[in-house]
């Protein structure tokens, strides 16, 4: 295969010979998964753009679920794919230096690529959407392209600390994100009535609640661009390639990762996640050291031989990690939606999470199928058709 700045997952890894990690396939399979158990919510019931529990659903199963989603997920999910998204930037960058390419015009076409697709997939299908956020941020990383590992590494924690800082100003302050909580049950219900009308109701509601995601992503945005960070620190250190030689690291960030993490997730997913600024900025300064851990184990669990054979299965999944972001939201609107089933404010949270792993395992089945046939997925195709301005082969196998 002749690899090219829109291959993010291969390296030269011995002179003259390149092949995929896989490891980071299996990894993105795995930061998807996390990703659709956090956002199913936002599919399932209008009341989680408002900040507060469905009134609905309001058991101790309900609640126990949601509160180990947050705990454990909840913004860590999305700093682990925007990890592995920096990650695959030194990759590319790698890449095209070998093959003498002009990397910056190539990969900003790539980027208003993906901000298009992004503002599609937010009035269509999902506003919380995190592809406009990527495009732009990358701009911020294609022009830190040069730095060093340790001005990143620096930078990340200065963003995460700075992020953190302002938020225990404003929970300090008595600044309150839910004020009125009768009007945001109101809300709840009305954005779970729209969401259960047709494509038009569910376009309009999309569109209303966008306001609200932008106002999501001043925190969201800067922890992306952190995590960006570290994981072009780990790829110029050539971390997921050399596991075996950095476990001790590996160790070392499960040693702290898991007891802060966890304890910030506790503390985030008790004051009622993003509704509270002091749990807020908790999740904030804990989440990224709890999403290293969760890759630090990762990373070596699939060293072993059940471990490789676990890669086999989700590397597919990964290798087409857009087109499984947008059709995981396909599937939900379908699922929850008036536009399908229309099932939005009428399945506890239990249920909920069981649908997303029946989601997953369809698209981790799909994948393989199609990856066996295909030499991209569909999006990532016409993502890259887009950036090298011509039609790449598809079919595997197929002639040059």
């Amino acid at each position: 295969m002749n690899p090219s700045i829109e291959d993010p997952t291969v390296e030269n890894r011995a002179p003259g010979t390149l092949s995929r990690i896989v490891d980071v396939d299996a990894l993105r399979a795995v930061a998807l998964l996390f990703i659709l158990i956090v956002n199913i919510a936002f599919f399932a019931s209008g009341y989680s753009f408002q900040l507060i529990p469905d009134p609905a659903h309001d058991s101790w199963s309900d609640r126990t679920v949601v509160w180990l989603v947050e705990m454990m997920l909840a913004m860590k999910a999305y700093l682990l794919f925007s990890f592995l998204f920096g990650y695959s930037f030194t990759l590319q960058l790698d890449s095209a230096a070998r093959r003498g390419v002009d990397f910056a015009p190539r990969f900003r076409r790539r980027l208003a690529g993906l901000f298009v697709i992004g503002i599609l997939h937010a009035v269509l299908l999902f506003q919380g959407d995190i592809l406009t956020t990527y495009a732009l941020l990358g701009l911020v990383l294609l022009a830190m392209r040069g730095v060093k590992v340790g001005t990143a590494l620096r930078t990340a924690v200065l963003v995460t600390a700075g992020i953190g800082f302002v938020l225990a100003l404003a929970a300090t302050a008595g600044t309150q994100l839910v004020t009125d909580p009768a009007t945001a049950l109101a809300a709840g219900q009305r954005s779970t009535e729209a969401l259960q009308g047709g494509l038009g109701s569910v376009i309009a509601e999309h569109v209303r609640q966008l306001p609200a995601m932008f106002g999501a992503l001043l925190v969201q945005g800067p922890l992306a661009l952190s995590a960006f960070l570290f994981g072009y620190a780990a790829g110029r250190r050539r971390l997921l390639t050399n596991v075996g030689g950095n476990r001790q690291l590996l160790r070392r960030v499960q040693q702290v990762g898991y007891p802060v993490g966890l304890a910030g997730g506790v503390i985030f997913a008790s004051g009622g996640g993003t509704s509270n600024l002091t749990g807020l900025t908790a999740g904030v300064l804990t989440a990224p050291l709890l999403a290293a851990a969760y890759a630090a184990s990762l990373l070596q669990f699939f060293q072993t031989d059940r471990g490789r054979r676990v890669v086999a299965v989700l590397a597919p999944a990964g290798r087409m990690s857009l087109s499984n972001y947008l059709g995981q939201s396909l599937l939900c609107v379908l699922v929850f939606t008036g536009v399908g089933l229309g099932l939005a404010g009428t399945v506890a949270p239990p249920v909920v999470v069981l649908i997303a792993v029946a989601i997953y395992a369809v698209q981790v089945a799909l994948s393989a199928v199609w990856m066996a046939r295909f030499r991209y997925g569909p999006m990532e195709w016409l993502l890259r058709a887009w950036t090298e301005q011509r039609w790449p082969r598809l079919r595997a196998g197929a002639p040059a």
